[in-house]
């Protein structure tokens, strides 16, 4: 691991029915805020290492939908190898370069919600410090057990990992 993310690992907490997930990015505000408003962007880095992400649709704005499909091509991922994750966001706010807000759904590969699986509305803060931007996501659950689920899925681990990727991608913008 490389000293910058030793230092810049997540911070992850629950506080009721929040899910609070905190890491700093050695980058500015907007530029981290835009790789999180477009589709080619997003298709590279979402999703934790060893898993390649489809963004079919992304309309970044306020009732706008982002649908993306994120499949794991790594085989040393054991079960996980071939596994698909999809996903449909509908945005709710946001405030350039500040705050995302969105509803996010489990679905099926047809964009379908499943109903079996917890919806969350996520928060996403981006702060200014000194140059870097910290990070605050809060997603919020209807109840105990589907934060519990999430979190004994790996969402910790997941968006770790993710965070990683989105660590390396934004070194390599800054120094083209």
């Amino acid at each position: 691991m490389s000293e910058n993310k030793a230092l810049n690992a997540v911070a992850s907490r629950v506080e009721g029915l929040e899910l609070i997930i905190e890491r700093v990015f050695d980058a500015p505000r907007e530029l981290v805020f835009s790789v999180f408003s477009d589709p080619v962007h997003l298709a590279a880095w979402w999703g934790p290492k060893g898993w390649e992400t489809e963004v079919p649709e992304l309309d970044f704005n306020e009732d706008g939908v982002w649908l993306y499909c994120m499949t794991c091509v790594d085989k040393n991922q054991g079960d996980f190898f071939g596994m698909k994750s999809c996903a449909k966001a509908v945005y709710h706010e946001i405030v350039v370069p500040e705050k995302i807000v969105y509803t996010d759904f489990f679905t099926d590969t047809e964009y379908n919600v499943l109903p079996e699986m917890p919806e969350m509305v996520i928060t996403m803060e981006f702060i200014e410090e000194e140059g870097k931007t910290k990070i605050i996501s809060r997603s919020k659950f209807s109840t105990a057990e589907a934060v519990k689920k999430v979190v004994d899925m790996g969402a910790v681990q997941g968006v770790s990992s993710q965070y990683e990727r989105l660590d390396d991608y934004l070194s390599e913008l800054q120094s083209k």
